[in-house]
């Protein structure tokens, strides 16, 4: 049985089959020779990981909803790419992480519940619909935390701090929710 639009559609929301593009300024433009993963902070292990030891990580395919602050939704994106729970296994976070604080090659930063980075729910994306990510889409490779708004899931990602504190990033410093749950609608700190 498949669900209708409106049950799918977060509130506030508009369906749209384009892929918006939004950034905070020009495209940064890392080859994969160039890209590498900086983990840090507190953890057991801390490591540097560059493309070639990222694919020969366990990779999952998954089909999920993304959803913009900007208020559109896009239905059954595909995505393949390492979930952040192999990461996890490798470095081994200490007891009192919290929270990670993920941060882009163009000085972008977001943070998320640890929680909510476990478990499935969210991965590092090394392709979208079957083919490498572009650089306007964060690639060659992104966060992808699709259950919270799109400006979570940050493009050209280059480290993953992990932290005792729920310190805000880029958006989140310039008055978006803490959060971002499209479910509730909290687009902004008030919400």
């Amino acid at each position: 049985m498949e669900i209708d639009i409106d049950q799918r559609l977060p509130p506030g929301q508009v369906e749209t089959k384009k892929f918006p593009v939004l950034s905070l300024g020009p495209v940064p433009k890392i080859s994969k020779e160039e890209w590498e993963l900086d983990i840090y902070g507190l953890v057991d292990n801390l490591i540097k990981i560059n493309w070639k030891e990222l694919l020969k990580m366990r990779q999952v395919n998954v089909v999920k909803d993304i959803h913009c602050v900007t208020k559109w939704s896009k239905f059954d994106t595909k995505w393949k790419g390492i979930p952040i729970d192999e990461i996890i296994k490798i470095v081994k976070p200490k007891s009192n992480a919290k929270f990670i604080i993920a941060h882009s090659y163009d000085g972008y930063s977001t943070n998320l519940p640890l929680e909510d980075v476990m478990n499935g729910k969210a991965m590092i994306a090394v392709e979208y619909d079957g083919k490498d990510i572009s650089y306007e889409h964060g690639g060659p490779a992104r966060l992808l935390v699709p259950h919270l708004y799109f400006w979570k899931s940050a493009k050209w990602v280059k480290a993953i701090e992990f932290t005792n504190q729920n310190n805000p990033g880029y958006w989140e410093s310039r008055g978006h929710h803490i959060y971002g749950d499209p479910l509730k609608e909290q687009r902004y700190s008030e919400d």
